[in-house]
């Protein structure tokens, strides 16, 4: 057995691969290349819940290093309206998946759930914790229950960019509500490509949208942690959230992708906020106008984050606003180690 390195842990021998690791007084030992056999902590929760804060705190008492799940945090230059850690958290945390794409390039779920598997690897191998952290569903689901991408028809696709690119939107919309309510409620309307990725789906496969995924193997082990605040909090904090980002320089940073050639019309850019800026750019709204679109936009997107997290029974919920909820989510996993350890 490998020596304590004075973090609670335990040094991984150097020989066979494997990795043994003591985790707040739990022993756990698995092949660093078999992802289905190290545990992982997850913590979501809905926009402006505080995940990061708690998560940096987490991390910092688990020697624990961020994976982060958020659909919009992948792309570059796309900083300040995604929330995208500040370089000082960066620096008391190491952060995987911030910043892997460029804003005009093709990024799936699939890419995304390879690239995430190889940065947990990577982190299990240093002896650490992998913390995953996000409230991107898709992307949790696809890490987390290991799916698999859905049918494809890139010449469905093709005429489907066609029919929305013919300002036929709203009838795709239609399409999708008709076809898969579910889907349609959680699926951001302004996201285009998922809009119509999910019909794609559907009318290739005959099945919805939300259940069109097959797992590769079973789920990886994991502690879902969800924190929560009560509705009129989290209005608060994104009325407060929405403001802050705007005098931190979202307004300047549209300006610069737009200067950059990005197109409002892309993918990355129909992330909440950056249609209602780009257009303040260009002269056809004012600020104050884009800023109160912003808030409505983003208690949308709440609710329909809510929607999955209250289908989601993994979830074990903890209250962001509380003074001890960095400790209770500490708590939850050395009893969720020790619950594996008495059952193994």
């Amino acid at each position: 057995m490998g020596d304590h390195d004075g973090l609670g842990r335990v040094s991984s021998p150097a020989h066979n691969g494997t990795v043994t690791r003591k985790a707040e007084g739990t022993t756990i030992i698995s092949q660093a290349s078999d992802l289905q056999s190290e545990p992982l902590l997850v913590i979501t929760g809905p926009t402006a819940v505080g995940k990061s804060e708690v998560a940096l705190a987490v991390a910092e008492r688990l020697s624990a290093e961020i994976i982060s799940a958020d659909s919009r945090q992948v792309y570059r230059y796309m900083d300040v309206g995604t929330g995208k850690p500040s370089t000082v958290e960066r620096a008391r945390v190491p952060h995987h998946m911030v910043d892997v794409a460029y804003p005009d390039e093709p990024y799936s779920i699939a890419r995304y759930r390879l690239a995430a598997e190889r940065a947990i690897e990577e982190v299990i191998r240093r002896d650490r914790l992998p913390l995953v952290v996000g409230g991107s569903p898709h992307y949790l689901q696809a890490l987390l229950d290991r799916l698999e991408p859905a049918g494809q028809s890139p010449a469905l696709r093709a005429w489907l960019q066609r029919v929305d690119a013919a300002r036929a939107s709203s009838a795709l919309d239609r399409w999708l509500r008709t076809l898969d309510p579910d889907t349609a409620q959680q699926v951001d309307p302004r996201n285009r490509r998922r809009v119509l990725r999910a019909i794609e789906v559907i009318l290739v496969t005959g099945r919805p949208f939300s259940q069109a995924g097959r797992r590769r193997s079973q789920s990886v082990p994991a502690l879902w942690i969800g924190l929560r605040r009560d509705r009129a909090a989290l209005r608060e904090r994104i009325q407060l959230r929405v403001a802050s980002m705007i005098d931190a320089g979202w307004l300047h940073e549209v300006r610069t992708l737009l200067l950059m050639g990005y197109a409002p019309s892309l993918p990355a850019m129909s992330a909440t906020g950056y249609p209602e800026l780009a257009r303040v750019v260009t002269g056809e709204r004012t600020l104050d106008e884009a800023a109160q679109r912003i808030r409505f936009a983003t208690q949308a997107f709440l609710r329909r984050q809510e929607t999955w997290l209250r289908s989601e029974t993994r979830i074990q919920w903890i209250d962001a606003d509380q003074p001890e909820a960095v400790a209770g989510v500490i708590a939850a996993w050395r009893d969720f180690l020790h619950n594996r350890s008495q059952s193994a």
